[in-house]
C-alpha cells in the first residue's frame, strides 16, 4: 500500500488529531510503514524531537501510534500563541520570529513550499502518510493563503475526509456546509465523512446520513462512538477535562485519595505534563482557577506558560498567588514546571522584551532563584537524576536560572532548601523538565512525599507504567477505527485518491 490521506474537520477539536492517530495505529498494526503529518499546527503543547526541534504534542502522539520517534518533519510549521494577537513561529523545529494574524498571511507564501517539500520527502520515505488539517477548511476567508487544508490537498492531490463532532450539535449541517462553501476544485477532493463522539441509537442517525449522501454524493465512512476511556494527550491541553477532573483515575491503594490541584493558567503550555499523575490509582487531578480549590489539595502544580509574566499577574489578581504561598508554608508540596517554575523564584528579568516590555517583575519568592529570559530558546532532550531517580525529559524555555544573581542553577529539580522564610526544605520544587512526571519511579517518589506531608494513607501503585497507559490508549483508537469505520474505503482512498466525478454542491461550487 502506498499513498496519503488528509483528515480535515468541521471545527477545531472535532477529532482530527485522534482520528489521525487511530488510522495510523490501525495501519501500523497491519505492518504498513506509515507516518503522520500536520503542515501547520497552532498549539502551546509541544515536545522536543531527537533531531533537535519542537513539534506539536499531537504529532508526537501520532508518531508513537506509527511506532516512530517524533521528528520535525511531522509538523514543519508550529505557531505558539503568546497573546490573543501574536504567535511565535517555529519552522522545521526552530523559532523563526513572531507574527500577528495579519503579518502571518504574508509569510505563508514562503511556508507553502516548506510544507509541500516536507510532505513530498515523507512520502518518499514511507509507504503512507496520514495528514491532519488545521481548524476547518470552511474558513474561506483564509483560503487564499491556506497551507494546511485544501491548499495542501490541492498541491499534493490528497483525498480528504471530513470529521464532525456530533456532541456539539448540528453535525449534518456542519458537514454539508463545509463542502458547500468550497470552490469546485476543492470539493473534488472531499471524498467522505466521519461522525465523531456519537452516543445513543445508531438507527436514529442513519436517515440523516442517507440524506447527507443524497445531498452531497459522498458516503459517511463511519460513526465513531463516544468513549470515556479516551482522555490522554489531547491536542488542546484542557480539551480532555470533564468537571475539572483529568483522566479516569482508579481507586487508591490505601484508604485515602491524593488530591492534586493544577492551576489553569490563561496561557498554559504543555498542560499534558500532568496526565501522567492521572494514570496513578487514587490520584485525583483537577484543574483549578480560584483559590478555594487549593485549600484541600495535597499537591499544587503550576504548569508551563507561554506568557509567564502575564500569567503571573493573573495569578496574583485571582488571589491564587497567596493561596500557593499559603499551601507551601503549611508544609504541603508545590511543583512548578517551566513557566510555573519561573514564577516560584524571586525575580523574572526580561531585558530583551522576549515576552513583553523589557523589565523585571517579582516572582512568588518561594525558590531562591532569579530567572532571566534569553532571546534564544533552550531546547533539549537530556537525561539525569531527580529525587534520586533516573529520568528522561525534554526542555523548551527561554528562561535561565541564577542563584544570588550570578551562580548558575543546574539541578534538574530545584528545592526550596529552607531559604525563603516559612518554607521548609523540599516542599517547593521547580524544574524546566517537561515529561518529568512520565518517569514512573520519579512520579511515585513525588507522590509518596506529597502523601507523607499531608498525612494521607496512600501508597503509589508499584506497577503503573505511563508508557503502557499511553500505548493502551493508542490501541483503543486503532480498535475504534478498525471496528467502526469502513477501512476498505479508507484503503481505496489512500491508494487511488478521491474518486473522479464527485458532485459539485452549490452555492460556492456552482
Amino acid at each position: 500500500m502506498r499513498g496519503a490521506l488528509l483528515v480535515a474537520g468541521t471545527t477545531s477539536d472535532a477529532g482530527k488529531s485522534v482520528l489521525v492517530a487511530g488510522i495510523c495505529r490501525w495501519l501500523h498494526r497491519r505492518g504498513v510503514d506509515v507516518a503522520p503529518f500536520k503542515a501547520q499546527n497552532m498549539s502551546n503543547n509541544s515536545v522536543v524531537c531527537a533531531d533537535g526541534g519542537e513539534i506539536g504534542r499531537a504529532q508526537a502522539l501520532q508518531a508513537a501510534a506509527c511506532g516512530l520517534a517524533p521528528s520535525v518533519r511531522f509538523n514543519p510549521v508550529l505557531l505558539k500563541p503568546g497573546s490573543d494577537r501574536t504567535s511565535q513561529v517555529v519552522v522545521r523545529g526552530v523559532v523563526d520570529g513572531t507574527v500577528s494574524a495579519a503579518s502571518y498571511r504574508e509569510r505563508k507564501a514562503a511556508l507553502h513550499g516548506v510544507v509541500v517539500d516536507t510532505l513530498a520527502a515523507l512520502l518518499a520515505d514511507h509507504d503512507v502518510v496520514v495528514c491532519e488539517g488545521a481548524g476547518s477548511p470552511a474558513e474561506i476567508n483564509l483560503r487564499a493563503t491556506d497551507i494546511a487544508n485544501m491548499g495542501l490537498a490541492r498541491a499534493a492531490d490528497l483525498p480528504v475526509i471530513v470529521v464532525g463532532d456530533i456532541d456539539r450539535g448540528g453535525v449534518l449541517a456542519h458537514l454539508f456546509g463545509t463542502l458547500a462553501v468550497l470552490e469546485a476544485a476543492d470539493q473534488a477532493l472531499i471524498a467522505g465523512w466521519v461522525v465523531n463522539k456519537f452516543r445513543g441509537d445508531p438507527a436514529l442517525l442513519a436517515p440523516g446520513l442517507e440524506q447527507l449522501r443524497a445531498l452531497t454524493g459522498r458516503p459517511t465512512l463511519g460513526v465513531l462512538p463516544w468513549s470515556p476511556e479516551l482522555w490522554l494527550d489531547a491536542e488542546d491541553s484542557l480539551g480532555h477535562v470533564a468537571d475539572g477532573v483529568v483522566g479516569r483515575p482508579g481507586v487508591p491503594r490505601g484508604r485515602d485519595w491524593l488530591r492534586v490541584a493544577v492551576v489553569r493558567l490563561p496561557r498554559v503550555s504543555n498542560g499534558t505534563d500532568v496526565d501522567a499523575l492521572s494514570s496513578e490509582p487514587g490520584v485525583a487531578v483537577r484543574w483549578v482557577t480560584e483559590p478555594s480549590r487549593l485549600a484541600d489539595a495535597d499537591l499544587v502544580v503550576l504548569p508551563g506558560s507561554k506568557a509567564t509574566v502575564a500569567d503571573l499577574a493573573w495569578l496574583r489578581a485571582q488571589g491564587l498567588a497567596d493561596a500557593v504561598a499559603d499551601h507551601a508554608r503549611a508544609g504541603r508540596p508545590v511543583l512548578g514546571v517551566c513557566g510555573g517554575y519561573q514564577m516560584l523564584g524571586r525575580r523574572i528579568h526580561d531585558p530583551h522584551g522576549v515576552e513583553t516590555t523589557p523589565g523585571t517583575v517579582d516572582g512568588l519568592g518561594l525558590l531562591d532563584v532569579d530567572v532571566t529570559f534569553d532571546v534564544a530558546k533552550h531546547l533539549g532532550t537530556p537525561s539525569g537524576t531527580a529525587l534520586g531517580e533516573p529520568v528522561a525529559f525534554y526542555e523548551i524555555h527561554h528562561g535561565r536560572e541564577l542563584r544570588d544573581g550570578a551562580e548558575p542553577v543546574e539541578p534538574l529539580v530545584t528545592l526550596a532548601d529552607g531559604a525563603p522564610e516559612g518554607v521548609d526544605a523540599g516542599h517547593v520544587l521547580g524544574t524546566h523538565a517537561h515529561g518529568l512526571l512520565e518517569n514512573d519511579a520519579f512520579r511515585r517518589r513525588l507522590l509518596a512525599r506529597a502523601a507523607a506531608a499531608a498525612g494521607r494513607d496512600f501508597t503509589p501503585a508499584p506497577d503503573t507504567s505511563y508508557a503502557a497507559v499511553r500505548d493502551a490508549q493508542l490501541d483503543l483508537l486503532g480498535d475504534l477505527v478498525e471496528t467502526h469505520l469502513d477501512t476498505g474505503a479508507l484503503e481505496r482512498l489512500i491508494i487511488e485518491g478521491a474518486p473522479a466525478g464527485l458532485p459539485v454542491v452549490p452555492p460556492a461550487g456552482g
